[in-house]
């Protein structure tokens, strides 16, 4: 298992970056590479193995959803011990399963976010004045411009921006303001960009909480999508929904839908407030790694 003192911490840059290096020491078969940097300089890394057909996972869109992270590299140390010592894992001989699957992991989209929510603005450099001036840096799920990366891809933008500004949101704010314009952020470029240039089979953004799985996008069913949902949300014991409000548009998952036609899928996990407690990752964890294997393979 990965070292626990970073585990079962608040996934900082400090935290996390420690746990990716360790599961390079450990698996030298694990590649990397940047696919992007926030406005505060962090870069945004993304960690790959496998041959084959590519499956996305992406974590961390915001700030105090950082316990995402943290399953997902929970279960990426378990499932490369099994390939690499040639164990089944969730009863599949992994090392076969991934002769024709490559997974790529974004553990983190909004570094600057996270880092705010957990360390205060004063981690944010030269955007500290103005995080400040907003206010609600402890409950902060923006980037370091009050953009919500989650609410700045283009799919039904437009719609969402007048929901936005319906509701008072109309200037950067520590959630729900989706920018100028798509993907006027640094985050949501190097998502789109990343995705523009790798052709995935399907997509999965995790966020928390609700226990919920979103799977679709207005008009936008991708073929085999709610049967693939169906089974994820079997496995899980996840409820299958639709977002409604400003949790419509906007979102990386529903441009993914919109932009291939190819299932994309919005994990919520967990129950409670934001940021989940850290004694929540292993029953989370335990809940959901049968999923997140089938989630590649099937």
């Amino acid at each position: 298992m990965l070292n626990q003192k970073y585990l079962y911490a608040p996934n900082d840059e400090h935290n996390r970056n420690y746990l990716i290096g360790e599961l390079f020491s450990k698996y030298p078969f694990l590649k990397k590479e940047c696919i992007g940097v926030s406005h505060c300089g962090r870069e945004i890394p993304m960690l790959s193995f496998g041959t084959g057909k590519k499956v996305l996972f992406a974590c961390a869109f915001h700030g105090m959803e950082w316990l995402t992270t943290l399953v997902i590299l929970r279960f990426l140390d378990e499932l490369l011990e099994s390939i690499s010592k040639r164990n089944f894992f969730c009863g599949i001989r992994t090392e076969n399963a991934f002769h024709n699957r490559t997974l790529c992991v974004v553990p983190c989209v909004n570094p600057d976010g996270v880092e705010i929510s957990i360390n205060g603005a004063e981690s944010a450099g030269e955007y500290c004045d103005s995080i400040k001036a907003i206010g609600s840096e402890k409950r902060w799920q923006a980037n370091a411009t009050g953009v919500d990366i989650n609410h700045n891809f283009n799919a039904g933008w437009k719609a969402l921006k007048a929901l936005e500004i319906k509701n008072g949101i109309n200037a950067p704010a520590p959630t729900r303001f989706g920018g100028k314009f798509p993907e006027s952020e640094p985050e949501s470029r190097a998502m789109a960009r990343l995705c523009r240039n790798n052709d995935f089979i399907r997509a999965f953004a995790f966020h928390s909480q609700g226990e919920e799985i979103y799977w679709s996008f207005g008009e936008y069913m991708p073929e085999n999508a709610r049967l693939q949902g169906e089974l994820l949300a079997e496995l899980s014991g996840y409820t299958m929904s639709e977002p409604d409000g400003l949790a419509v548009g906007g979102g990386f998952k529903d441009w993914f839908v919109e932009t291939f036609n190819s299932p994309a899928f919005t994990i919520e996990i967990g129950n409670g407030k934001n940021p989940l407690p850290i004694s929540d990752l292993e029953g989370i964890y335990e809940r959901l790694k049968q999923m997140l294997l089938i989630s590649i393979v099937m």
